[in-house]
């Protein structure tokens, strides 16, 4: 059943005793102070039995603030666990005596999964975005920046031979039955011992006969229970099994692939699972020089206060985890808000991103949702290096034509296209336009005609671009902030999306709500409100 705090102060409590030792204005001063009124007993009620079933829990004030101190600080459970044993700065913020002993690191586990199988998986956001909105700090502030970054993952990168040992080795302990199959079918390698099998490693034809053992042992299992009706573990590890034995490798040379010879692919798959251990781990690349493993975390902040307005992190590969594609869902969410529509000073709601986010679909949506794009866009890249461009090409959208820069048009086709074919035959601006030996053909995109105003503004005056500059780059700090601690690069330690979702939800309410501490946030007359 549900815990409260008492009522009364202990013979030792902390800030009674030791509260003066807290600096003003820190998170740890306003949750001693403000704990219970920002998460409430009554937002986690619904997490228990009824009174008088049970043992009471920890106090749900006590370990909201545990939560959102945890991910302020970037601690491991363990870390975060000892903090409440032996830090007098957390004893104050959770309310509790000197002698308190704490809990075990299990009770945050136990807490994170009994509100993230709630209703209301994202409680410590919730309430944090209740406090912003009554404070009124983001009111008639109709900008908002987006970015994103990389987040390393909590796993080590597998290659190939370990995930296939280690995908067989989890259907063996998940589908009934496939251990024994297991032992019955696959002569490639021992799956009753982790690990890579011993090999001699400098030696290829060695490497890819255990490779085509290997990959011909997890098609066997896979086909093995093909028919099978499974629950979801079971399903997902036979899943996994047959995506890792297909992702990474290829016919063997003079194989086509029929007669069980197969090697490494000389090619790295797109979305690649990297880790049987975190299926949702990605590669990607944040410059064609660096590449990263982990996650992608989506940011919209308001650039004149740092207010973080919307986050979510996903896969950090795929065409739906991509910038453009995430914002649309910021810009969804911010359109549904009561008066996200309305013009504050006449002006509609502005989006500030850099050319990662230039794409004509998402400038669709926020033109849809009557909002403004301040958006730098992508650079186009000629066909002929220094030669023509797209838009050296006139459209014209009424007509369906487009004519080339020698002044001949043609019709746009069903699929977007036009073929000027014969026509770039002894065309004197051919060496300017095409090397294609069939002439010039022009893919344009489904949103041509907002990519083109948008270049054209951006080229048009500098006011745009000065508006750009003087909003956009402030989503950097926030960015910052979300991805770092104390100068120190952070590493999820979660393993799938949902749960560093939550994660990250924890991790900008503390940002947010440091945010308001630092604008003076406090209580009066029952309402939140700002000093600054």
């Amino acid at each position: 059943m549900q815990g409260f705090e008492r009522a009364d102060r202990q013979f030792l409590d902390a800030a009674a005793v030791a509260g003066h030792l807290v600096p003003a204005g820190s998170m740890f001063a306003f949750l001693a102070a403000h704990r219970g009124e920002v998460f409430p007993d009554a937002d986690y009620a619904d997490l228990f039995a009824p009174p008088g079933f049970g043992r009471p829990s920890i106090p749900a004030t006590q370990m909201a603030a545990v939560l959102t101190l945890q991910a302020l600080c970037d601690y491991s459970d363990r870390e975060a666990a000892e903090a409440v044993r032996f830090d007098v700065r957390w004893k104050v913020a959770i309310g509790a005596p000197l002698d308190d002993p704490g809990f075990d690191p299990s009770s945050l586990v136990y807490w994170r999964r009994r509100i993230a199988k709630s209703a209301r998986p994202h409680r410590v956001n919730d309430a944090v975005k209740k406090v912003i909105e009554q404070t009124g700090v983001l009111k008639g502030r109709r900008r908002r920046a987006v970015d994103s970054t990389i987040l390393g993952d909590a796993v080590a990168t597998q290659d190939t031979v370990t995930q296939l040992v280690a995908a067989v080795r989890r259907v063996g302990r998940e589908v009934p039955g496939a251990a024994e199959k297991v032992a019955a079918v696959c002569t490639g390698h021992d799956y009753g011992k982790p690990g890579k099998p011993k090999i001699d490693w400098d030696d290829p034809q060695a490497k890819e006969a255990l490779v085509s053992a290997l990959v011909n042992d997890a098609t066997a299992v896979v086909a093995a229970f093909t028919d099978v009706t499974l629950d979801e573990p079971a399903s997902s590890a036979l899943a996994l099994l047959a995506l890792v034995a297909g992702q990474d490798v290829e016919p063997a040379e003079g194989s086509d692939g029929t007669d069980g010879r197969w090697r490494i692919a000389r090619k790295v798959a797109e979305d690649r699972v990297i880790s049987t251990v975190d299926p949702d781990a990605r590669h990607t690349r944040k410059s064609p020089e660096a590449r990263r493993d982990g996650y992608r975390a989506h940011v919209a902040a308001d650039p004149e206060t740092g207010i973080i307005t919307d986050e979510k992190l996903t896969r950090a590969a795929g065409q739906e985890n991509c910038d453009p594609a995430v914002a649309e869902q910021f810009v969804a969410g911010e359109a549904g808000q009561a008066g996200a529509g309305d013009n504050a000073g006449g002006y509609p709601p502005a989006w500030y991103g850099d050319s990662a986010y230039g794409t004509g679909e998402l400038r669709d949506a926020i033109a849809r949702a009557g909002h403004r794009a301040v958006i730098k866009p992508k650079p186009l890249q000629p066909a002929v290096p220094g030669g023509f461009t797209i838009d050296d090409f006139t459209v014209d959208d009424q007509a369906q034509t487009v004519t080339c820069p020698a002044d001949i048009t043609r019709q746009l086709t069903a699929r977007n296209a036009v073929i000027f074919g014969a026509a770039c035959r002894g065309c004197p601006l051919r060496e300017r336009c095409t090397t294609a030996k069939d002439g010039r053909i022009l893919h344009l995109h489904q949103h041509d005609s907002l990519l083109r105003a948008a270049r054209a503004d951006w080229a048009a005056g500098p006011a745009l671009r000065e508006d750009y500059m003087t909003h956009r780059p402030n989503v950097e700090r926030a960015i910052a902030q979300v991805a770092t601690w104390r100068g120190r690069r952070l590493k999820l330690r979660y393993r799938g999306a949902t749960p560093n979702h939550a994660w990250l939800k924890r991790r900008t309410a503390a940002l947010n709500l440091r945010n308001l501490l630092g604008r003076g946030l406090t209580r009066r007359d029952g309402a939140w409100v700002l000093a600054t």
